[in-house]
């Protein structure tokens, strides 16, 4: 991620940002907070006085309020498609049966979103998708089993307590889906988020602040930031967020943002992160302020009044590594099984265009360095490596493609129809579950790369890639695939390495399957 450019404020080139305080025309507001206004509209009055708009601070309440009735609108259909499909229908004559019907529609549609409205789940801002899939997880387990419980104790019928277990399973299902329309509608309208001041100086500010507006799921919108260090008369921004001044400043945002991020400079950690890697613990307490580290799976520690920062790493811990097994098996399994026809048919195809292999093995590095062989079904020509030298010789721009991406966007190798479908389609990746059935790989993990894309990357790079098993689909897979170079690809591995756990490899694995079906990045 790029920092963000500092130039001069120009208002009107960013629509979704307020007029800043200090700006020209605009009175001096620095006094404003001792004359907050009361009243049923007293924010309104208050923004509206101040020179800001109010649509940015009014967010966070029509977002939430949206996601909140998309949640319960699912849960709603998903008992009424239950009652259809069960024929789960009272006679209009038993009263009582029909008040406990509208009782038990009323907890599934109203239940859960209300929970997750009070875990933090809705509107969720600053969650992360996997911390966001853990929650949201855990939660519905909770409720479910209260549910079925209540249901099984008050009228003992098993009949009525599975109906309810299917309704509120299938909402739970359909729930994440809709809540993602329903964001990606408010992100799309400029109506998502919430209020942040940035506070701090230093090369992180930019990044920070950069990464906030290139991740609108994460609903942090920056909308001023704060800096003593910065010299000179003229009002400058970062990312069209304008720097209004020092710390001083930050009382006249009180009554009007919630949230801030306070960065500081780490310009002595790099020897720090590089120690941590290398310690063989499961958990590692870093004391110092630490930069570039893991993100996941950090708390901290009161070390008799000292703050310390316990990292740990869970992919050292024998019990996840189990887990994960476990996890590669129990999908690995029924989906091999389902391929196979697809896998034969496709193996046919092939032999009909092109003579030759219908399978095609390639070393890679996997676990600990150790070579395998990964199989896939043969996209190309079997003289590939001829006619990519001639092609890269006689073409300058598609060779400076190839050294970035390793990947050509009109790859002449790849054979005609059967090769692009199956690419396009990551069909040609299927023979890999047969990697993942013998050990070689995992389902999810960095992807093992051919020995002359490894050579391209740093010695610590590859160093951290060995110590995890390679993976069929992984995070820069799902992110962004073919469309990302070298640097994407090292942060993202990096970032999944470090980061691990079951819940971020179940949100790679649902991310997968929308990727796949929409062909996203593939050629």
């Amino acid at each position: 991620m790029t920092g963000g450019e500092v130039k001069p404020v120009d208002v009107d080139s960013d629509s979704d940002s307020y007029e800043p305080i200090h700006l020209p025309g605009i009175p001096d507001q620095s006094a404003r907070v001792r004359h907050v206004p009361t009243g049923p509209f007293s924010r309104r009055a208050y923004l509206t006085r101040s020179n800001l708009n109010p649509r940015n601070f009014y967010r966070p309440i029509g977002s939430g309020a949206t996601l909140l009735a998309a949640e319960m609108l699912t849960m709603g259909l998903a008992f009424f498609l239950v009652q259809l499909l069960t024929e789960w229908v009272v006679s209009p004559e038993d009263m009582v049966g029909r008040n406990r019907q509208m009782l038990i529609g009323l907890a599934i549609a109203l239940g859960l979103p209300l929970a997750n409205l009070l875990v933090g789940l809705t509107p969720g801002y600053g969650l992360g998708a996997v911390k966001r899939l853990r929650m949201r997880t855990l939660t519905a387990t909770v409720y479910l089993g209260f549910l079925v419980t209540v249901e099984v104790a008050i009228q003992q019928s098993m009949f009525i307590a599975a109906m309810v277990f299917i309704a509120t399973i299938t909402g739970v299902l359909a729930m994440p889906f809709t809540e993602s329309i329903a964001r990606r509608m408010l992100i799309r309208l400029n109506w998502w988020g919430a209020p942040v001041l940035v506070m701090g100086h230093g090369e992180a500010v930019p990044r920070i602040v950069q990464t906030l507006k290139d991740t609108p799921i994460l609903g942090w919108r920056p909308v001023a930031i704060l800096d003593d260090m910065r010299s000179g008369t003229g009002t400058v921004a970062i990312s069209n967020v304008p720097v209004v001044g020092g710390i001083e400043k930050a009382r006249d945002f009180t009554y009007i943002v919630d949230t801030v991020l306070v960065v500081f400079p780490a310009d002595q950690t790099a020897h720090l992160v590089e120690m941590s890697e290398r310690l063989p613990f499961s958990r590692v307490i870093l004391v110092p302020e630490l930069a570039g580290m893991q993100t996941l799976w950090v708390s901290g520690v009161d070390l008799g009044g000292t703050l310390g920062l316990q990292v740990r790493k869970e992919l050292l811990l024998r019990s996840n590594r189990a887990l994960k097994l476990m996890l590669d098996y129990a999908i690995a399994v029924p989906a091999a099984l389902a391929a196979c026809l697809i896998v034969g048919l496709s193996a046919i195809w092939i032999k009909l265009v092109d003579r030759g292999p219908a399978f095609y093995a390639q070393e890679r590095e996997g676990h600990y360095g150790k070579k395998i062989r990964i199989w896939k079904l043969r996209t190309m020509y079997v003289n590939n490596q001829v006619i990519l030298d001639k092609h890269l010789a006689d073409n300058p721009e598609a060779k400076s493609e190839w050294e970035r991406f390793f990947k050509l966007r009109n790859d002449p190798r790849v054979l005609p129809g059967v090769g692009r479908f199956l690419r396009r389609t990551s069909m040609d990746e299927l023979p890999q579950l047969w990697n993942v059935l013998v050990g070689d790989i995992s389902l999810v993990g960095p992807r093992p790369f051919p020995y002359y894309h490894l050579d391209k990357f740093n010695k610590g790079f590859r160093s951290l890639r060995r110590s995890v098993r390679p993976g069929l689909t992984g995070l820069w897979q799902v992110s962004s695939r073919s469309e990302g170079d070298l640097r994407v690809q090292e942060l993202q591995d990096t970032y999944y390495i470090r980061n691990w756990s079951l819940w971020l490899d179940l949100h790679i694995l649902i991310r997968t399957i929308g990727v796949v079906l929409r062909s996203s990045g593939a050629y």
